[in-house]
């Protein structure tokens, strides 16, 4: 199977990476808009191709990792050469019903929301597909196993889409925002920014493992976690007070009103 780019931004990267990972002698065919992609490709041994309609052609699955904006340029150069090509869009915002009208009501489309750990093989992706695409049991089959080698997958309705990039799309930086949140604590108290940022780590790590493999919700584990009287219930105690769950809430109401308006 040959793989198609058009786009080669940071998701587009993140995603190549995780297929790369997966199987070093995938082959992958790539397009982007700026020169930065053409020496990416040549350091990571991709095929650059000159025109988007020459990536369109010659791949079997074409993602579109292009800016949002340029869907309608991009489509009006690949459309005539739509044939038995599946298109997975990750364009942030465009709706089935916007590729449908953009590249044809009979091209098969799968709309995804990846996340950043996908170029670790760990990422969460939604994935929605369009009726022509659900027509064809190999080609949903061929799109849901390429996704699976990126991390975990959830066929979300797209109604669901804004919330699901709340809680996967955006949260990296949320969470990436709490280990540094909690490594600088550990400065403060003496470790050195490094070891304190792999304690944390680890310790997240670990303990997502444990949430997924447990039948305790996170709210009965952090209670077995806190003993009466003991210093992690003051700690607790603290971040409640300061308002850590409703900060938590207000950013991913944030996070939703923003993508439903972009939407």
């Amino acid at each position: 199977m040959k793989i198609g780019f058009i786009g080669g931004g940071q998701m587009a990267q993140a995603m190549i990476s995780g297929l790369l990972s997966a199987n070093p002698d995938q082959v992958i065919n790539i397009h982007g808009g700026s020169a930065r992609t053409q020496t990416y490709a040549q350091a990571h041994g991709l095929n650059y191709l000159p025109t988007n309609q020459q990536v369109a052609s010659e791949s079997d699955v074409i993602i579109l990792a292009c800016l949002p904006q340029h869907l309608p340029t991009v489509a009006s150069e690949i459309k005539a050469v739509l044939t038995k090509q599946v298109v997975i869009s990750v364009l942030g915002g465009v709706s089935l019903a916007t590729l449908n009208a953009a590249l044809g009501t009979t091209v098969a489309i799968s709309r995804v929301l990846p996340n950043t750990p996908v170029n670790v093989n760990a990422g969460t992706l939604a994935y929605i597909h369009n009726a022509p695409l659900m027509a064809q049991p190999a080609s949903q089959t061929q799109v849901e196993d390429l996704l699976k080698q990126l991390g975990a997958t959830y066929l979300v309705a797209e109604t669901q889409f804004s919330i699901f990039s709340a809680l996967a799309g955006s949260s990296p930086a949320f969470i990436d925002l709490f280990i540094d949140a909690m490594a600088q604590a550990g400065v403060k108290y003496g470790l050195p920014k490094d070891q304190a940022v792999a304690i944390v780590t680890q310790t997240m790590l670990g303990t997502a493992l444990q949430v997924q493999s447990s039948t305790q919700t996170p709210r009965e584990l952090a209670a077995a976690v806190a003993s009466p009287g003991g210093s992690t219930i003051a700690g607790f105690l603290a971040m409640e007070e300061y308002g850590l769950p409703t900060a938590i809430v207000k950013g991913i109401d944030a996070t939703v009103a923003k993508d439903q308006a972009v939407d």
